[in-house]
């Protein structure tokens, strides 16, 4: 796509400037030539900034607390973006429940700041502004059997999911009743080797590599191993997410792999990267990964373990998009495979 001068000239601010999305979102804006790149990133007592350090000298921060609105109006006011892609957000679906009341002031009141300080400050006009919804707005709808597109029933089961939907409902009404051009992308699971520890894909590739390195460490417990996934790469959503705000009128989309795979598959091609096969013993709870080749001795090595901490309080069985509306009207279609990123992912967590 060949960008005018005009363009590239214009003022993009990210929220969550340190996380997975925003960091591969800032090296696609650079790459495309813009230089104006402003990101908001929370105060804490020890820098996080691992996944930015390469780019740290070409960004504009500004600390910045989504629950103080104050703080949210200052910064858009300074920084008068011409784009506002806000990917910030308490993302751990279980830790949701554990902090129910703060995962609503950032996930929902957060957005709803965002959308009235532009308002406010009349840009109305000439902010574009995109905010994440996610998968799991859907709920437990499908077993796999059909996919699921941007028309089909959502049914939140999360407090997170319902956090997520609550703000997609505001993006739509600020768009329908002001004009506004404001967009959510469906984003279905995306990783990269830049995604946090806590998430069970990365939790899964570091594990891969200290087994690598030294394989008498203890086992690697996991939650439901059965739930299956719609997996992409992270790259592959942000240049869908840059094609939306790329588009003359504001619309909603399902970005997907349209592919499922469960987290027992994920474990089982991660440790092939390393030469290792696992053999599943047991049920339920007391389930285990054994390596092959031990699972008859009489300590056989136990690699895999089912530990119930880690379920969620509901579940979601089978996740699985259909992102044919943004694949014929954006002309986007993923780069990277569900192969390609668990095998980009273990290589980066082995360095």
């Amino acid at each position: 796509m060949q960008l005018s001068k005009e363009e590239l000239n214009k003022t993009w601010l990210l929220t969550g400037a340190c996380g997975q999305d925003s960091s591969l979102m800032f090296d696609l804006l650079l790459e495309k030539g813009y230089t104006n790149l402003h990101g908001t990133m929370r105060r804490s007592a020890t820098f996080n900034t691992q996944n930015i350090d390469h780019i740290f000298d070409k960004l504009k921060l500004h600390y910045c607390d989504l629950t103080d609105p104050m703080n949210v109006y200052n910064i858009i006011a300074k920084v008068r973006p011409d784009y506002i892609v806000h990917f910030g957000a308490q993302s751990h679906v279980k830790i949701s429940h554990d902090l129910e009341n703060y995962t609503f002031q950032t996930n929902t009141l957060g957005t709803l700041t965002i959308l009235q300080s532009v308002r406010s400050l009349g840009m109305e006009k000439t902010c574009k502004i995109y905010s994440a919804s996610t998968s799991e707005i859907f709920g437990n709808i499908t077993d796999g059997s059909f996919k699921l597109n941007e028309d089909s029933p959502q049914n939140p089961c999360s407090v997170y999911a319902i956090s997520k939907y609550a703000s997609q409902q505001l993006c739509n009404m600020y768009r329908d009743a002001y004009g506004m051009f404001v967009v959510n992308s469906l984003l279905f699971n995306h990783e990269s080797p830049r995604r946090g520890g806590t998430f069970v894909t990365k939790k899964i590739t570091n594990y891969v590599a200290k087994y690598y390195k030294n394989n008498l460490i203890k086992p690697l417990e996991l939650g439901n191993l059965n739930a299956k996934r719609d997996w992409s790469h992270a790259k592959d959503m942000c240049y869908g997410i840059f094609l939306m705000l790329q588009q003359e009128k504001p619309k909603n989309y399902v970005l997907s792999n349209d592919t499922t795979h469960s987290v027992r598959e994920f474990v089982e091609l991660a440790f092939k990267e390393i030469g290792v096969e696992i053999v599943w013993k047991g049920d339920g709870v007391d389930e285990v990964g054994v390596k092959k080749g031990t699972e008859n001795d009489l300590e056989p090595q136990i690699i895999i373990k089912v530990n119930p901490k880690y379920y969620r309080d509901i579940d979601i069985e089978c996740l699985i998009g259909d992102s044919s509306r943004a694949r014929n009207e954006l002309k986007w279609c993923p780069k990277y495979s569900f192969e390609d990123l668990v095998k980009e992912m273990v290589q980066s967590s082995l360095i």
